[in-house]
């Protein structure tokens, strides 16, 4: 359990949390510290000191991008280095918080400090909103020395940044951690600091009837440099297609890193289940276990944009960082 903090930085991305009307809709809106503020002259009992900075542009997070990652995790290694803060609320849109909650969970590995996410469901200042309950719920687990590493807070409850998925879109309970089989004993190894150089370009490509070598080559051609692959079952695909198989070999020959996880809600990778699983991984497919689309995903991003090379990427995705796959 860590300490309980004093100096909070309060990071605002933009989300349904900070919106207000437009003639257009719902759009983030910056004056958002100011609405805070007034509201928390309202709330009862003791809250952290805080600190607000607007990330630029504020986003509704159907609109954030790989790039927006680094930007959030450059702010909180700036905010560290600086000494300004003993933790960090970041405050983002519902529709991609669980992917940036991952992604965040890979690119900060060596930040001691407590970083949560948190948003809403409806805009603060809405009738019945979820808003303010949501943020000064965040502060309070903050300040009672709650939060581990990264996680986020949605609905009373503290969550796993590498576990949690979006799993409905009309409720105040959206977000849960995915009911995926995790192992006790995955193999744990100190990862290096996953230092950002750059950005990449990890693509996903669900398996369907019909799938082929086509749809592997568009992605390869458009720049990928990893294929996520979301498998069937235990992580089988069509095996007997030939030309699916020899489009993956030829990818992974190429540098591209391929990586499968199950599109079971419930599902992990074990390739020795099935013949059509062996044949993938034979291909040059490395198992994600039982992580989510979303902790796959951001973990092969921050692999890839820390430098490392093909063989580096598929030794430390198979290795559980921070929890992703073991539990």
């Amino acid at each position: 359990m860590n300490q309980s903090i004093e100096r909070l930085l309060v990071l605002y991305t933009g989300g349904t949390i900070g919106m207000q009307q437009s003639a257009a809709g719902l759009m983030p809106a910056s004056g958002f510290e100011a609405r805070l503020r007034a509201q928390q002259a309202l709330e009862a009992g003791p809250l952290p000191s805080w600190t607000f900075r607007e990330l630029q542009p504020l986003l509704d997070s159907a609109n954030m991008q790989p790039t927006h990652w680094l930007q959030m995790a450059s702010a909180v290694r700036d905010a560290v280095a600086q000494g300004d803060c003993d933790a960090v609320l970041l405050l983002h849109g519902t529709d991609t918080l669980a992917y940036s909650a991952a992604a965040l969970s890979f690119l900060l590995l060596d930040i001691e400090i407590p970083v949560l996410l948190t948003g809403a469901m409806l805009p603060a200042g809405s009738p019945g909103s979820d808003a303010w309950p949501n943020l000064f719920g965040a502060m309070r687990a903050l300040q009672a020395g709650q939060v581990q590493g990264v996680q986020l807070y949605f609905n009373g409850a503290l969550l796993h940044g590498a576990r949690v998925s979006k799993l409905r879109s009309d409720a105040f309970d959206a977000f849960a951690e995915a009911p995926r089989q995790r192992l006790a004993n995955a193999t744990a190894e100190r990862a290096p600091a996953l230092l950002p150089q750059r950005s990449a370009q990890v693509m996903v490509l669900p398996l369907y009837p019909g799938v082929g070598a086509a749809q592997v080559q568009s992605l390869v051609a458009s720049g990928a440099q990893a294929l996520l692959l979301e498998c069937y079952g235990s992580g089988t695909g069509p095996a007997d297609d030939v030309d699916f198989i020899a489009a993956l070999r030829q990818a992974h020959r190429q540098g591209v890193v391929l990586a499968a996880i199950s599109q079971c809600p419930g599902g992990h990778v074990d390739f020795d289940v099935y013949a059509t699983g062996s044949g993938l991984r034979d291909a040059g497919l490395i198992s994600g276990g039982g992580m989510t689309r979303e902790a796959a995903l951001g973990k092969l991003f921050a692999l890839l944009a820390a430098g490392l090379d093909q063989a580096q990427v598929e030794h430390w995705f198979g290795r559980d960082l921070c929890g992703e796959m073991a539990g």
